[in-house]
């Protein structure tokens, strides 16, 4: 019975020998781990400020990419301090870093199409071929830009209405960009006959171009015979406005041109000074002329 006794009391001196001494050994480890969480967890956020403050600095860099930039250096500092802490309990670190590989790549399988639309937003806000407030048209979506995010961009389109187009589609298909350039060019084609005074139509279209204070002298207004029909000549106005004008001016001028044709057609214009007086009795009398409509 004494025998038995003192083999517990053994045992249990043994164990509290035992303990102590991890607890001694766990207490460095745990401190040093809390030391090298805080010292990561501040580094991390000094880190990704001075990256964020420095992708600011650089011209053509959207808002959204430093952000994203900075948060992608922030959470691989943050990884990177999880498995040194780990190594203080002596965790196989080698192992974990291949199954956090493993593990990236399976996700990177399951989301192809989201880490594909990434991708291209990352590209779109790098390259930049269009801006919020913009107007772009592509093969599938057109509208103003409202948004550029990482997975898609958002729209306005023409009626009013709210489009989301992932950013793959937009990256992969050409884009045409009516905002961007300062100037833009319009033609105004008109069919006139060729018993017609065809001088008379080309200075008349020139002088409506120039009427118009909208329209830009550099590069100049041009008009010019575009074809010969069988029955009648193509000639086309060319001008140039400032891209917040050019939708306001080219329906301006279609009704104006429409106008200045109707009222004063090109085959009777100035008619009346063509037509010499005829004298009679002494007397200059005006012979009426004869009209002819196109």
């Amino acid at each position: 019975m004494e025998q038995q006794a003192a083999d517990v009391f053994l045992a249990t001196r043994t164990a509290l020998s035992q303990a102590s001494a991890l607890a001694v050994q766990y207490s460095f480890s745990i401190l040093g781990a809390l030391i090298l969480l805080v010292i990561g967890w501040t580094l991390a956020g000094f880190v990704s400020r001075w990256a964020y403050e420095g992708l600011s600095r650089i011209h053509g860099i959207d808002e959204t990419l430093a952000r994203f930039f900075t948060n992608v250096v922030r959470y691989a500092l943050l990884i990177l301090v999880f498995i040194t802490v780990l190594g203080q309990f002596g965790v196989q670190t080698a192992s974990i870093i291949a199954a956090l590989g493993a593990a990236g790549l399976a996700i990177g399988l399951a989301l192809q199409g989201t880490l594909q639309n990434i991708a291209a937003g990352i590209m779109l806000l790098i390259l930049r071929p269009f801006r919020v407030g913009e107007y772009i048209e592509t093969s599938s979506v057109a509208g103003t830009v409202r948004e550029i995010g990482l997975f898609a961009t958002e729209l306005r389109t023409g009626d009013g209405l709210y489009r989301l187009a992932p950013n793959s589609t937009l990256w992969n298909t050409p884009i045409t960009n009516f905002s961007r350039e300062p100037t833009r060019r319009e033609e105004l084609k008109i069919s006139v006959a060729h018993e017609d005074d065809i001088d008379l139509a080309m200075e008349r279209l020139m002088g409506l171009a120039r009427a118009d204070s909208r329209v830009l002298t550099s590069p100049a207004p041009s008009v010019f015979i575009d074809s010969l029909g069988d029955g009648a000549m193509s000639v086309t106005l060319r001008y140039w406005a400032k891209t917040g004008d050019w939708w306001l001016v080219s329906r301006d001028m279609v009704k104006r041109v429409k106008l200045a044709f109707d009222k004063k057609p090109v085959a009777d214009a100035d008619a009346s000074d063509a037509a010499p007086p005829k004298k009679s009795n002494g007397g200059a009398t005006a012979e009426k002329p004869t009209q002819t409509r196109q």
